[in-house]
């Protein structure tokens, strides 16, 4: 199906767009993180795009960036969870800020979203807490390896359990782990293994 959109906007209302694309206006369901992104009535856009089938219904759900794409579909793999309450999750929070709500277990800031309640906020935790905290330490590996691509290993400890704390675990063990997971790894300048290993010996998977 779609993989993108890119076409002129021609209408836009509360949370939804209207591409034309060729002469055919596409309609499509997006979060406000999206809506204000687009260009004035008239101006291109493009939207990486979730296509939503079921008997009765197709649909389209369009996204500023790949990232709110994955995360919206990650969404829906969680029961309880339709397309209309990933977008309201995605409109609420960024993935980031969800990624750290999900991974401290913040089920009383999840349920404030609009049809999202305690059971299904709980299933989301469950369910997508580590695929969650597997997508913020990605986009903290990137951000901390567009600022340095050497640091020294004081650099690599401290940005680690930075990294750490920014998705949830508190400082303690974010050091301990950190320190820990800069002596297994072979190359102590690399950032991004060291936050995968510290990551990994939280999470259990290196005991």
């Amino acid at each position: 199906m779609f993989a993108h959109l890119n076409g002129i906007v021609t209408r836009i209302e509360a949370n939804t767009v209207v591409l034309d694309i060729g002469g055919v206006g596409y309609r499509v369901a997006v979060p406000v993180s999206t809506l204000s992104t687009l260009p004035a009535i008239g101006g291109k856009a493009l939207l990486h795009v979730h296509t939503y089938i079921r008997p009765e219904e197709i649909s389209l759900y369009g996204f500023a960036t790949p990232d709110d794409q994955r995360i919206f579909e990650l969404l829906l793999s969680v029961s309880g969870i339709g397309p209309k309450v990933a977008l309201s999750i995605l409109s609420a929070m960024d993935g980031e800020s969800l990624a750290r709500s999900v991974a401290s277990e913040d089920t009383k800031t999840l349920v404030r979203i609009p049809g999202l309640g305690m059971k299904t906020a709980q299933r989301l935790v469950l369910e997508l807490k580590d695929k969650l905290t597997a997508f913020a330490l990605e986009r903290r590996v990137d951000s901390q390896q567009r600022r340095s691509t050497a640091p020294g290993d004081a650099d690599i400890l401290d940005d680690v359990v930075e990294g750490l704390i920014g998705l949830g675990y508190n400082r303690n063990d974010a050091r301990k782990a950190a320190e820990r997971a800069i002596k297994d790894i072979s190359d102590k300048s690399n950032m991004a293994d060291a936050l995968r290993a510290a990551l990994n010996i939280l999470t259990g998977v290196v005991k």
